[in-house]
């Protein structure tokens, strides 16, 4: 029997490691905001009702029953739902997602389950395409296990939405594009692999709209590095076919109202960055000045980087203190530059880092170890630098260009798009989160760059790096408690899911009869694509009646003069709260 490599062995356990990270506390907490629409998308229902208007606003039809509301829904159903809920926005995704909850249901774990599966495989991936295109295992295995513990990724896998598929499908694609330059030099067919290419392309279009920045970066890469120019041709032909697919979708699909839908975004948003941008409801939304996108998408450079996760919190640290760190790190810099390779070294030079390196503790305003930590980024980019080189030594040179390409081009598109549209509301780092598997690997070669660095200088940044582990552990920890709102959008915790328990109180207590009563809250749609049939919202009932037996005849209606409980009617006209919605923060 052909034994096992130790590589596998350990490649199998931080697959595992990483599968238990993701799948913790999944589906502890309910379903929020965007999630609320994923689960209606997929089973064709459009939120608040535009395609049930026979089920809740028929005119003389004063209730509604579960049966109703599951009946069969066709394709322009699901259409219509991506419509409303999506701008039209990642099909495919809701085409697997429906199919995994025709086997697997509809509870709040199950529907999150596809993201913890792609999140968990990315980790393979992201393995795989290191030991194929950087030729090193223990590269790979780093990588792999950076991958695993990235709080961006395991925060994004507890999500019901389209991320984690796309993260998936645009590294899968990268990793096609490279296996096909690769088999074209060395003169071999790539016809499977270019066919495969397209799919994933189509796929990974169709499962997030911006996923069309990292096929900018591989058009960009062909541009600069693939010669002769034929090579292009098998590409170009595959985009063109793989857009005229997409482009079904936008000119009969859901991607209909798309590009009007972004235009009136862009307009709204910019209103509200000029009138109203702290009190909006919809976050800090500021105008594109060159100061607020900088102070924006610091902390998203930041974040895009585990060794720096945390450091671009201005409000928190606040920039004085940052800038001081920063400049005793330059110094700190330039005394590794001098003498990284003595050794032993000094000891003068020994303490004089590290005071260099501590000194931020007595200079800032707010004690805090995270300063510790930004005062030696500067060194840290030293060592990228230095792997960076060694890269190139090998040969590696157009492939770390590309991996830069990939960490840094969606961020500054969503720059761009910032100072186009005049407002900060799209600068947020799930909207480049395609950029993690490369920004991960490049860490991956500063860490192995550090690691066989000879000096003390190692055992210093060591031990920094062990801070900054700490702060992460506390990331991933809040994650876990739902209270880190720059992934969970909640700083405070939500409660398990409101709607699934409304639906087993129902079960249990409903008799023929009964009715059940919905609140109703009025309306305030923000253009015709929101704009329903009934001027009140119908939100709790869809989203209890997701829960409910698809057969059942429980007699239900709305109650426009209730705005928080669902109340339980009985025959006897016996009137029991089931359950209070106020104050459940993610309710809309």
């Amino acid at each position: 029997m052909k034994s096992v490599k130790p590589v596998t062995w350990v490649m199998m356990a931080i697959v595992v490691f990483a599968f238990i990270l993701r799948v913790y506390q999944s589906g502890a907490y309910g379903i929020f905001l965007d999630e609320k629409y994923t689960l209606v998308i997929s089973q064709g229902v459009a939120m608040e009702g535009s395609n049930q208007h026979d089920v809740f606003f028929t005119p003389g039809k004063t209730y509604f029953t579960p049966r109703e509301f599951w009946k069969e829904k066709s394709i322009n159903d699901f259409i219509i739902a991506n419509i409303q809920g999506d701008i039209g926005n990642s099909p495919s995704y809701y085409a697997v997602l429906w199919t995994w909850t025709k086997i697997f249901g509809l509870s709040d774990f199950s529907i999150r389950f596809p993201s913890v599966l792609f999140s968990t495989l990315l980790v393979v991936l992201v393995f795989l395409f290191v030991r194929r295109h950087f030729g090193s295992e223990r590269l790979a295995l780093l990588s792999a296990f950076l991958t695993a513990i990235e709080p961006f990724f395991i925060a994004y896998s507890h999500m019901a939405r389209n991320y984690s598929m796309s993260f998936f499908l645009t590294l899968l694609a990268t990793h096609l594009f490279l296996l096909i330059l690769d088999r074209k030099q060395e003169g071999r067919p790539g016809g499977k692999l270019l066919l495969a290419y397209g799919l994933i392309f189509v796929l990974a279009l169709l499962s997030h709209y911006l996923t069309v920045v990292v096929f900018l970066c591989h058009g960009l890469y062909a541009l600069f590095y693939v010669r002769p120019v034929r090579r292009w041709l098998p590409f170009l032909i595959t985009g063109l076919v793989g857009v005229g697919l997409v482009s079904l979708w936008f000119i009969f699909g859901g991607g209909t109202y798309t590009f009007k839908t972004l235009a009136y975004q862009a307009d709204f948003y910019r209103n509200i960055a000029l009138t109203d941008p702290y009190n909006s409801g919809f976050g800090t939304v500021l105008p594109a000045t060159l100061l607020n996108v900088a102070k924006r998408s610091l902390p998203i450079w930041a974040d895009l980087f585990i060794v720096s996760n945390g450091l671009g919190q201005i409000d928190v640290l606040g920039i004085r203190n940052i800038a001081i760190s920063l400049f005793l790190g330059l110094i700190a810099a330039g005394l590794l530059y001098r003498y990284h390779r003595t050794t032993p070294l000094p000891l003068l030079i020994i303490l004089l880092y590290l005071a260099l390196l501590s000194a931020p503790l007595l200079l800032v305003t707010v004690v805090n170890f995270q300063f510790v930590v930004v005062a030696a980024l500067p060194s840290l980019a030293f060592f990228l630098l230095l792997a960076i080189r060694r890269q190139a030594e090998a040969g590696k040179l157009p492939l770390l260009v590309f991996m830069f390409m990939l960490a840094l081009v969606p961020t500054l598109f969503l720059i761009v798009m910032s100072f186009r549209n005049g407002h900060t509301y799209g600068i947020t780092q799930r909207y480049s989160g395609f950029s993690f598997p490369f920004s991960v690997i490049l860490v991956a070669m500063l860490l192995q760059q550090l690691v066989r660095t000879a000096t003390e200088f190692r055992e210093i940044l060591l031990v920094v790096l062990v801070i900054q582990s700490y702060f992460i552990a506390r990331l991933l920890h809040h994650i876990y408690q739902d209270k880190a709102p720059k992934y969970t959008y909640f700083a405070s915790t939500r409660e398990p899911n409101p709607y699934y328990r409304v639906a087993q109180k129902i079960r249990q207590a409903y008799a023929p009869g009964d009715t059940v009563l919905y609140p109703s809250i009025r309306l305030h749609p923000h253009d015709e694509i929101e704009k329903t049939y009934w001027p009140y919202s119908i939100q709790d009932a869809q989203l209890t009646n997701m829960y409910l037996p698809r057969d059942a005849d429980y007699v239900q209606r709305m109650d426009t003069t209730e705005v928080d409980k669902i109340i339980l009617l009985k025959q006897s006209g016996q009137r029991t709260v089931l359950f209070d919605l106020k104050g459940q923060t993610h309710r809309y």
